[in-house]
């Protein structure tokens, strides 16, 4: 009786947390880092775990992330499950090499995001490598993507057309390098919650 009690409280506690409107909220961490917590591959500092605490929204897509983890957890280990893949871009080794960015690969090798000079901007491609575990079905159910920095802007948003790939303008005034550096050098690509 005393666990079911317990268990009712939590929820309680967890559904009053997560109702409570906050004036001006919006999402304070990037998927990347909230992911990144989730694994355990990198804990929140003492200002992302305040910011989490304070801000409804964002632990609503904790939470939502959390039990999307679970849910591919309990998938079959043969199932070709995707939820995220992030990377970071490496350190160039002169300022002029930084300001040239050719590709970023995610940390799992699954993805690659090009970028082309086009008309005194950057194109970007968001490719997808054929070796990927869940390469098939990402092709065949055509889900919409997105990559963000690691700011949580949205450097592109789309779906994959049939050669695996999504293309679109660099929405950004600074060079895919610089922009990158500005926003702790790190990227997701992630799966948008319909």
């Amino acid at each position: 009786m005393n666990s079911a009690q317990d268990d009712l409280d939590a929820r309680l506690r967890e559904s009053v947390l997560l109702s409570q409107p906050v004036p001006g909220d919006r999402l304070m961490l990037a998927d990347a880092t909230l992911l990144a917590a989730l694994d355990g591959t990198r804990p929140l500092t003492p200002n992302e775990r305040q910011a989490l605490s304070a801000s409804p929204l964002t632990l609503r897509r904790f939470r939502q992330l959390s039990l999307q983890r679970q849910a591919a957890g309990q998938s079959a280990a043969n199932d070709p499950v995707w939820t995220g893949s992030s990377g970071m871009l490496r350190a160039a080794s002169t300022a002029s090499a930084a300001q040239a960015l050719e590709s970023l690969v995610t940390d799992d090798g699954h993805w690659t995001l090009h970028f082309l000079p086009q008309d005194g901007g950057w194109q970007v491609i968001l490719g997808l490598s054929a070796e990927a575990p869940f390469a098939a079905r990402l092709l065949r159910e055509q889900p919409q993507l997105r990559v963000i920095d690691g700011g949580g802007a949205i450097v592109l948003q789309g779906r994959l057309d049939a050669d695996g790939e999504c293309e679109r303008v660099w929405p950004f005034a600074t060079a895919p390098a610089s922009h990158f550096q500005l926003y702790g050098a790190g990227f997701a690509v992630e799966p948008v919650a319909p």
